[in-house]
């Protein structure tokens, strides 16, 4: 199979390209290419390209809204609830973020509840642009059903990513951002596109036995980290995501990949601290001390290090991806009439 090399800069007008082909607003399908490339860059393929067939998909099909522009109101002095209305998650989160930089400064903390949304792709990328605002920054977000609750056969919760970042001095930020399933649904779909198995203690199958068939998988549930707290946590989830943002849960949910059915109607929470009121202008030195103590061990590194090694290696050199895949964002962005 052969591979070609792209820059970062191409690849992301490919991507526009394709969305727009499909019906999504040119200003909506930028933000949209920003992340589905970031996370390429960041060596997360499950949130990147690989969404792509599908978003192009659903914007055929009326199941995202691609001119969809999302609109937010205070609606408390900490408050912002932003309407995604249906479209691409992208335009909400980063409207979101907007409201937050803006009023968090003056309340030390704010909240903005985003509804009526869709896949937000890897969490982290929202919560460091809050850190590249000197802000502390959590997200929280639900998705279509994959995870039983502890015991049972029968998918109620999302995989439901939980980020967090933290701004640093000099330094890009920390950022940690995990799904609450032991590997990201993406995983199992980008095994699944490109023929491969999957290790036998990811998911479940729709009998609940052991699976290492992506294919199976994905019509299965998936197993939760920590097992019993994995799917506590997974809860907590869904109530500060999909309860408090009064969007639909992940049992209610329809697929993120599928062109079929009604939008997902999933729901995101952002939670934005500044943290030198309440540290007294302390919280930059704690954290760098607290970094150190980890640092000075032998074998250890940060959450986000070879994330952050891949990003600066694709800036230099450029991503590479298989012909197959060239050959389909192309087609993708020139669809046949």
């Amino acid at each position: 199979m052969g591979e070609t090399r792209i820059r970062l800069a191409q690849l992301h007008s490919m991507v526009v390209d394709a969305l727009c082909a499909h019906g999504a607003d040119a200003d909506k399908a930028d933000l949209v290419a920003k992340a589905l490339v970031a996370a390429e860059a960041d060596g997360l393929p499950g949130h990147g390209l690989s969404r792509l067939v599908s978003y192009c998909a659903q914007l055929a099909s009326g199941k995202i809204d691609g001119q969809a522009a999302p609109t937010a109101s205070q609606v408390a002095e900490a408050a912002i609830i932003v309407d995604a209305k249906y479209g691409f998650a992208y335009p909400a989160v980063d409207l979101a973020i907007e409201k937050l930089v803006a009023l968090t400064p003056k309340t030390g903390i704010a909240l903005a509840a985003i509804t009526h949304s869709h896949h937000c792709g890897a969490a982290g990328y929202h919560v460091e642009a809050l850190a590249r605002q000197d802000l502390v920054g959590l997200m929280f977000a639900n998705t279509p059903k994959a995870i039983a609750p502890w015991g049972g056969t029968k998918g109620v919760f999302g995989t439901n990513p939980i980020a967090f970042a933290a701004p640093r001095v000099q330094k890009e930020p920390l950022v940690i951002d995990l799904s609450l399933s032991k590997v990201a649904r993406g995983k199992i779909l980008v095994a699944h596109q490109q023929g491969q198995s999957i290790p036998g203690d990811w998911a479940l199958d729709s009998r609940g036995k052991p699976t290492e068939n992506p294919a199976a998988a994905l019509s299965g549930t998936m197993l939760p980290i920590g097992e019993a707290k994995g799917t506590a946590l997974a809860l907590m989830v869904e109530i500060l995501a999909a309860a408090l943002t009064a969007s639909r849960f992940g049992s209610e949910a329809s697929s993120f990949f599928s062109p079929d059915g009604s939008p997902p109607g999933v729901g995101q929470l952002l939670i934005a601290i500044a943290p030198d009121p309440v540290s007294n202008n302390h919280f930059e030195t704690r954290l760098e001390d607290l970094i150190e103590a980890i640092l000075s061990q032998r074998n250890t590194r940060l959450p986000g290090d070879r994330r952050l090694g891949l990003r600066k290696q694709v800036a230099r050199k450029g991503i590479i991806l298989t012909d197959r895949q060239y050959k389909q964002i192309v087609s993708l962005g020139h669809p046949k009439q």
